[in-house]
């Protein structure tokens, strides 16, 4: 795949660059991508996840990557005033395609950036750059990326753990608790609700609850000892 995307480009910059012509998309077809279902933690994963970060700091961050679904990016630019405690709700301003959106915001949670609020008192954002060259500046990615990846070497997670993937996880464990796929959808910020029905692929519950047709199938001889010889033809 990398091959021919790597000439497509070389043709692109061909066309455009060397002969001064417009370039047409629709002449030359990219490979698909294949699709691979996200790895997600267990709750008690998620549990371990977070009892071991490194840091009081980082154990806020990662409990409020889980407890919203945000992406890594819309943490780093949340400020103060977009924890709505009257409605029980954070505002998340500009999210992925420049959209607006308001995600759900638990008793625990609230309970846990209360006294984040009382310890560090940000002013401006919820999570600051603290350093000096940066002040009243939001957290950057990496900081949060590292908490997360810190805090699954820690608990002894083997999977690939991202921030990411506590947003697959939220989603999924909602799922599993009975929250409906067009709630979700609002709550992640998905353009559409066919984005959103990756996670009926992850959830156990809905996975097991499938009736299995193999299961009405009357076939005898099942419990017999397997052999290797062939069955002879009546």
């Amino acid at each position: 795949m990398e091959t021919i995307v790597g000439r497509i480009a070389a043709l692109r910059f061909f066309f455009v660059k060397v002969l001064r012509r417009r370039y047409r998309e629709i002449d030359l077809v990219y490979p698909k991508r294949p699709e691979r279902l996200p790895v997600i933690l267990s709750e008690e994963e998620v549990a371990r996840l977070i009892e071991s970060a490194s840091t009081s700091y980082h154990r806020v961050i990662l409990m409020t990557l889980y407890g919203t679904g945000l992406r890594r990016e819309e943490l780093c630019r949340l400020r103060v005033t977009d924890v709505d405690s009257q409605r029980m709700v954070i505002h998340v301003r500009q999210g992925k395609g420049k959209k607006d959106r308001d995600v759900t915001l638990s008793p625990k949670l609230l309970e846990v950036l209360r006294a984040y609020w009382k310890w560090r008192k940000p002013k401006i954002y919820l999570f600051p750059s603290y350093q000096r060259q940066r002040r009243e500046q939001p957290i950057s990615s990496r900081t949060v990326y590292y908490a997360v990846r810190e805090a699954a070497r820690r608990a002894g997670i083997k999977k690939k753990v991202s921030p990411h993937l506590l947003r697959h996880s939220w989603a999924t464990h909602l799922l599993e608790r009975g929250t409906d796929l067009k709630t979700i959808q609002m709550q992640l910020g998905h353009f559409d609700l066919e984005t959103t029905t990756i996670y009926l692929h992850l959830s156990h519950d809905h996975l097991q609850s499938v009736n299995n047709p193999i299961e009405a199938l009357a076939i005898s001889g099942l419990g017999d000892k397997p052999s290797l010889r062939p069955r002879k033809a009546e």
